[in-house]
């Protein structure tokens, strides 16, 4: 439901104003002409979703990452139905994240600008600090530099840091009578020089393509634009990623079945191999040390076609699993094989009551402290999956988003917190005012704690790069 929701962008009566007033295509359809199949896997597309600035349900751009003539590419797309465009603190984060994923995994950056420039009430939360929006542009320069190409269509407004995007890009469309390109409008011009200015004749299709030559290219109309970007890019001189030629097996067990083992109680760990026969090709599995550390899962298998290494919770990470994770984690990284991590974290045991159980405990945590260095230091592509609970320092063991995956995606019903707010200490019964203020405070802690560790909560922060359904999971 809150991705229908997020599919028509700013409401009915913005898109219709968008589409007949403005003669422009809605965003989903821009891309829809720009992207092979118009298929496409989109980003965090819940980000700004119940932020306290308003209902931004894109944050005033789409993010993902789909195919133009053969090449995987990431793409940022203004969406101008939801408040024109304007860049809030969020649509920042959202427009770096996908440009850290182009820098990563080397992928074509294409940018459709249609936006109203920065929030200027927010000027302190998105314009100043290092990861603000002028690191967008900074990113511009050094993906220019190491030979990551980006390309853009200017259809609509680029006002102020708007106008940089295109201008900062390889090859800029412009598209006449809809795409303008200036640091202040009409309005700005007016109030500081009373002159009277069209936005054509300040910053118009044949004034840029003509005149400034800030951009490369006309275009007529919409369609003709993404028809010229779909040319440019066939001009990059980039290699498409070959298909793979060979047949993969579908699991033995259905997908959809997933959505019955998700879990909704986290007071147990549910078996994941019961997942994994669900993820990976022909439900085969090649287990790694099998009766070993057995509250850890590690294995190799197939998604797709493709070898991955397996670390998946399958209860309490206890010392020997650790261990185990860690010599998996190394074998992967010396192979090369991409790794995949399922999040299940177990309820949290309770502290040492003894001497013995002190030592047990620091001993679980030096072979834990282990396996995060070996997490931490493999040089191989790595997607987590929550597919549960993720509780406390497990999420660093297990390649949270502190630990840089290169994707993270959640199950709907995904947990992510430093602590399980179900362990938490009861108070005493309240026979004085004292101890009743005690308890409301520790309720409303839990309280608070249960609402931010929700996915929904995670996924609109940007702390992930979206909820996915259990059933995707193999195709994401």
């Amino acid at each position: 439901e809150l991705l229908e929701r997020v599919k028509k962008g700013g409401g009915e009566s913005a898109v219709l104003r968008h589409t007949q007033r403005n003669k422009k295509l809605f965003v989903r359809e821009r891309l829809r002409l720009l992207l092979d199949d118009g298929d496409f896997l989109e980003l965090s597309p819940l980000a700004g979703l119940d932020m306290p600035y308003g209902d931004v349900p894109a944050a005033g751009c789409l993010t993902g990452i789909g195919k133009i003539c053969g090449l995987w590419c990431v793409f940022i797309a203004s969406d101008a139905t939801v408040k024109g465009g304007t860049i809030y603190p969020i649509g920042v984060k959202k427009q770096l994240r996908a440009q850290e994923i182009a820098m990563e995994n080397r992928l074509l950056s294409v940018h459709l600008v249609d936006s109203g420039g920065a929030f200027l009430p927010l000027q302190s939360e998105l314009f100043p600090d290092k990861l603000h929006g002028g690191r967008i542009f900074y990113n511009e320069a050094i993906m220019s530099a190491m030979g990551i190409p980006q390309v853009a269509v200017v259809c609509g407004s680029c006002v102020a840091g708007g106008a940089y995007v295109p201008t900062m890009a390889e090859e800029s469309v412009i598209i006449d009578k809809i795409g303008t390109l200036f640091l202040a409008g009409p309005p700005l011009v007016k109030a500081a020089t009373g002159e009277d200015v069209s936005p054509e004749d300040l910053g118009g299709a044949r004034l840029h393509s003509q005149v400034s030559g800030c951009t490369d290219h006309f275009a007529a109309s919409e369609e003709e634009a993404y028809e010229c970007i779909r040319n440019v890019v066939s001009t990059l001189n980039c290699d498409p990623v070959p298909e793979e030629d060979m047949e993969h097996d579908r699991p033995l067990y259905s997908s959809e079945e997933l959505l019955g083992l998700a879990p909704l109680d986290y007071g147990c760990t549910l078996p994941v191999k019961l997942i994994l026969s669900r993820l990976v090709d022909g439900s085969r599995f090649q287990e790694f040390k099998a009766n070993y550390g057995t509250t850890l899962i590690t294995g190799f298998g197939h998604v797709e076609g493709h070898l991955v290494g397996i670390v998946a919770s399958n209860g309490e990470l206890a010392h020997d699993a650790a261990l185990k994770g860690s010599h998996f984690v190394q074998l992967c990284g010396q192979r090369r094989i991409p790794i995949l991590f399922l999040q299940n974290t177990a309820p949290q045991p309770a502290g040492p009551a003894s001497v013995s159980q002190a030592e047990a405990h620091s001993n679980r945590l030096k072979a834990q402290a282990s396996m995060m260095a070996a997490v931490a230091c493999a040089a191989v592509p790595k997607i987590t999956i929550v597919i549960g609970g993720c509780f406390g320092s497990e999420s660093y063991i297990m390649c949270g988003r502190s630990f840089s995956p290169n994707f993270l995606f959640l199950w709907p019903n995904a947990r992510v917190a430093l602590v399980d707010s179900r362990h938490f200490p009861t108070a005493p019964q309240a026979w004085d005012s004292d101890c009743a203020g005690e308890e409301l405070e520790l309720n409303q802690l839990k309280a608070k704690l249960e609402e931010e560790s929700s996915a929904f909560y995670s996924s609109s922060r940007l702390w992930d790069d979206g909820i996915i359904l259990p059933q995707d999971t193999r195709k994401v």
